[in-house]
């Protein structure tokens, strides 16, 4: 992902959809390490990054970033990727953000760190074993979940959920074997050399 934020136009895509909501205030950590790992399998017109509108908006580390498209004309996706940062807690009340979560309850989903308040207002932890950072579990109990395990990668059915920071790497590789399969998603993680971290995850299903 360049600074820019620039990427494809949605009327090049083609293959499959994994949106990513971005919001001011967006951790270029997490966001960048989904988007690349989606690059790794299935190329560069997989990740596209949704908001309201294109106006730009401002990473937590002072990136300036265009979202490729807005909610209203996004290609209907196949997952959903949820990097979190500083600013999760006043995105996740955007109403249109939460209408577009809640309508897609049942895709392959990631999130990481403060991406889980997304799901949490719009309604879809409700009912789901997460994981999630040690120090949101209050928040997250919120949402009535079945359990919260704090600190932990957790993969409930089609739902991952992780820690903040290279917890999205987790996430992305959940999404990555849903629409490609194990092998391939095993292959983006040794290709960055993320395979040792990627231990210690608990299923659920």
């Amino acid at each position: 992902m360049t600074a820019s934020g620039h990427g494809p136009e949605p009327d090049a895509q083609t293959g499959p959809v994994v949106a990513l909501p971005v919001y001011h205030g967006v951790s270029e950590l997490e966001l960048g390490l989904m988007v690349t790992v989606l690059r790794l399998c299935g190329g560069d017109k997989v990740a596209v990054t949704v908001n309201r509108s294109r106006i730009s908006v401002i990473t937590a580390g002072g990136l300036v970033m265009t979202p490729h498209v807005l909610y209203a004309a996004l290609p209907e996706p196949q997952a959903l990727l949820l990097p979190g940062g500083p600013g999760a807690a006043k995105a996740a009340r955007a109403p249109l953000l939460r209408a577009f979560l809640a309508a897609h309850p049942g895709l392959p989903t990631g999130a990481s760190g403060s991406g889980l308040l997304l799901l949490g207002e719009a309604g879809t932890l409700d009912g789901r074993v997460v994981g999630g950072p040690t120090d949101l579990a209050d928040t997250l109990w919120g949402f009535t979940p079945a359990d919260v395990r704090p600190g932990q990668v957790v993969t409930d059915g089609r739902l991952c959920t992780t820690p903040a920071g290279l917890g999205a790497l987790h996430a992305a590789l959940h999404v990555a074997a849903s629409l490609w399969g194990q092998d391939v998603a095993r292959d983006a993680a040794e290709r960055i050399g993320s395979a040792p971290l990627l231990v210690g995850s608990v299923s659920v299903n």
